[in-house]
């Protein structure tokens, strides 16, 4: 059945590889231009002044995302850290900040203070998030629950800054294209040309030919243990965009006076311009895999979103099954068929930043790691699993394989 599969899926395929093929000489221009050497693949230690490494890492990133400046630390935690690094960086009290498309990422909502924080996380935590200190927020929901609603965009004209959600997170809406935040950027900014449009891109990185700051974004922000870490940065984040929004990210995530002039690196400067140099090649093998296992499932009569011959702007694949059974058994199977941990059962639990139990299946060499084959999903309906990563496309071949083998059983 995936031999027969793969056969129908030529065209697919070749307009990946093509997407692929123009990234890969974008990210090559960057380092030759920038004159990439082994002496940059060393770091200083102490506070981290004066690394030639990391001045010259952030160049690269910048060119490749077409930006003013760019700031690529290890020192992020995480996605949801890098982008919370933005918010507080760039809003201040009384400032209006508006999410384009609905709800955002769960751990984004105790960022912003929609969600409450749990019994654990509120113990000593008191108006830390931004509406607690100020920031008045808003959300314009979904139309027909999948799609931006331009029209109610447009009559907004008082925010500060838009947050725009490229990848769907927890939902079943799509994905926004750059086509999409390009036409949300033209509204913005024909009300108001000062506003910021800020693009969370997670997930989204060379998916496409262009990146949201090509589009009219002003500021973007992404995981290194997502697409552009290629599989093989340990930890980190990125912000790059108008250079003033990105130093006051910098100096939220160190302090006032430090800004990107210090932190020491810790010796992950070859993993990060490496990781950078993959990342095409991996996304674009995730990239196929989603779209293999689309139309797999597609023919076993699940929904799957998005459909394999719907164009991709991000690597997440949703397929939904109305049954928690069926999602828990559908990531334990991608957990035994994983290189590391094939052993371990996945069991719902509650999670840091969510509300509802998330079962995730995620035997990964980097811990978290969504640039490699995992999935995930919240113990709600309609209790879809959201399928991301694969360091190379054949694992995911294999992986669903097994699924199949698993369900004619």
């Amino acid at each position: 059945m995936i031999r027969e599969i793969e056969k129908s899926l030529t065209a697919e395929f070749e307009r990946v590889d093509g997407i692929r093929d123009f990234n890969q000489k974008k990210v090559l221009e960057a380092f030759i231009n920038n004159r990439v050497a082994p002496e940059h693949f060393y770091t200083v230690s102490g506070y981290g002044h004066d690394d030639a490494g990391r001045d010259v890492l952030d160049r690269v990133f910048a060119d490749v995302f077409r930006a003013e400046k760019a700031l690529v630390r290890v020192h992020f935690v995480s996605g949801t850290h890098t982008l919370a690094c933005c918010l507080f960086g760039n809003l201040r009290s009384g400032d209006k900040l508006v999410s384009v498309a609905g709800a955002p990422y769960d751990t984004m909502q105790k960022v912003i203070g929609t969600s409450s924080l749990s019994l654990r996380e509120r113990v000593g935590v008191r108006g830390q998030s931004l509406i607690e200190q100020g920031i008045q927020y808003e959300e314009i929901p979904l139309k027909d629950g999948l799609n931006v609603d331009f029209d109610k965009l447009s009559e907004i004209k008082d925010a500060k800054m838009f947050l725009i959600q490229r990848s769907r997170g927890y939902s079943l809406r799509k994905s926004l294209s750059i086509a999409d935040i390009e036409q949300v950027c033209k509204i913005v900014k024909s009300n108001n040309p000062e506003c910021i449009c800020f693009v969370d891109n997670c997930y989204g990185e060379f998916t496409e030919t262009r990146e949201p700051l090509e589009a009219g974004a002003d500021l973007i922000a992404g995981s290194l243990i997502k697409n552009p870490g290629g599989g093989i940065v340990e930890a980190g984040g990125y912000v790059a965009g108008r250079a003033d929004l990105v130093e006051n990210t910098a100096i939220r995530l160190t302090a006032p006076g430090i800004g990107s002039e210090g932190g020491a690196m810790f010796n992950q400067h070859r993993l990060l311009f490496q990781g950078l140099f993959m990342a095409p090649s991996v996304v674009a093998d995730a990239v196929k895999g989603a779209i293999l296992a689309a139309k797999t499932f597609e023919n076993l009569g699940y929904i799957s979103t998005p459909k394999h011959d719907e164009p991709r702007t991000d690597i997440i694949q949703t397929i939904t099954f109305n049954s928690q059974a069926s999602l828990e058994h559908f990531c334990k199977t991608i957990q035994e068929m994983s290189p590391v941990n094939s052993h371990v059962t996945p069991i719902p639990d509650d999670v840091p930043g969510y509300d509802d139990k998330v079962i995730m299946a995620g035997g990964t060499f980097i811990e978290g790691s969504t640039i490699e084959l995992s999935a995930d999903g919240p113990l709600r309906p309609p209790y879809a699993a959201y399928m991301q990563g694969g360091l190379n496309y054949a694992h995911v071949k294999i992986v669903l394989d097994k699924i199949l083998l698993s369900l004619r059983k």
